[in-house]
């Protein structure tokens, strides 16, 4: 029997799962953020990385040593010399013989994409777009793509409640369910929760506000439509720059949505982004991945292992998967 270990690790936490070569869980570990850019010292999220790992091995009964191969889906593996950095890192921590390490949008389209190929768009904290071709060519979005994540829409809601309140812009409804959220009596006291200098984990506190915004959008709100739409439109013009740059563009391809701002019940980001990519791509098919990105990195250990990816094997690995709970952002607000 052998062992593999996939790790997803992003903005605010890092999942690690252990399975046998057949696809069945056997432990999951979970620790903070795993991205080496959110630190001055890579050695933070080297740390965390190390601490998922440790209880999901823990959890699974074996040891380091009895792992065949890893997969690695991690935020921050953008740069060549961020690659060498963390695929040194987790080879020297002797993760199975053979250690692949991708960028955490390409584990997502492993994850959610049947047959591995086409673009992902992975919506949490942050943003990632990543594409795959089936002659092997790859691309991820990394620096070229702007903040688009929760992060970002919870700042642009932030903007629009303050300027509403300065009489800048008319009145939102942005504005008393940002409020009640955080449960502030006025604008001037949740702007500096939010943005004291002491005010702890900024970044993910205003990630709190991606529903908020998302929510009052849904209900017809004008200046939070307006703020998704844009932000759809964006991720649309990304999606087919990636699509673009590894040759898929004018051929039928599946974009896979991954990440909790996804999964909100408004549809106004998602379908922007459809509409985008329809002026000049009609064929893409759009997919909300059946498992969590981490899954992703476990099929890539698998492969590396020797191990096709199969409907059986999905089978088997499907009723073995923690709980959604295990996977919140939230638990770590």
């Amino acid at each position: 029997m052998a062992y593999v270990l996939g790790v997803d690790g992003g903005n605010t936490k890092t999942i690690a799962l252990v399975a046998r070569d057949d696809g069945t869980i056997l432990g999951a570990g979970r620790a903070g953020f795993g991205d080496i850019y959110r630190t001055d010292s890579p050695n933070v999220a080297f740390d965390s990385i190390a601490a998922a790992i440790d209880r999901a091995l823990v959890a699974a009964e074996i040891q380091v040593s009895d792992l065949t191969a890893s997969g690695f889906s991690l935020a921050g593996a953008d740069w060549p010399e961020a690659f060498t950095l963390i695929q040194n890192a987790m080879e020297q921590g002797g993760y199975g013989k053979t250690v692949v390490l991708v960028n955490d949008s390409l584990g997502a389209l492993r994850a959610g994409s049947p047959d591995g190929t086409g673009v992902a768009v992975v919506c949490g904290t942050g943003v990632a777009t990543g594409a795959r071709a089936a002659d092997g060519r790859s691309w991820h979005s990394s620096f070229w793509q702007g903040r688009n994540g929760a992060g970002e829409m919870g700042h642009l809601a932030l903007t629009a409640i303050c300027r509403a309140e300065l009489g800048i812009e008319p009145p939102t409804s942005l504005t008393p369910r940002a409020l009640k959220l955080f449960e502030q009596p006025t604008v001037e006291g949740l702007l500096h929760l939010l943005t004291a200098r002491q005010s702890a984990s900024s970044e993910s506190r205003l990630g709190l506000l991606a529903p908020v915004l998302l929510d009052a959008a849904g209900h017809g709100d004008d200046t939070a439509g307006e703020i998704v739409r844009d932000l759809g439109g964006r991720l649309g013009d990304y999606a087919l720059a990636a699509a673009r740059q590894v040759g898929i563009a004018d051929q039928p391809f599946h974009l896979v949505l991954s990440g909790g701002v996804f999964r909100h019940p408004h549809r106004d980001l998602i379908d922007t982004m459809i509409e985008r990519l329809h002026r000049e791509a009609p064929a893409v098919e759009p997919i909300h991945s059946p498992f969590e990105p981490v899954i992703g990195a476990v099929f890539l250990a698998l492969e590396a292992a020797g191990t096709a990816i199969d409907d059986n094997l999905r089978h088997r690995l499907r009723p073995t998967i923690p709980a959604a709970d295990f996977f919140k952002t939230a638990k770590d607000g």
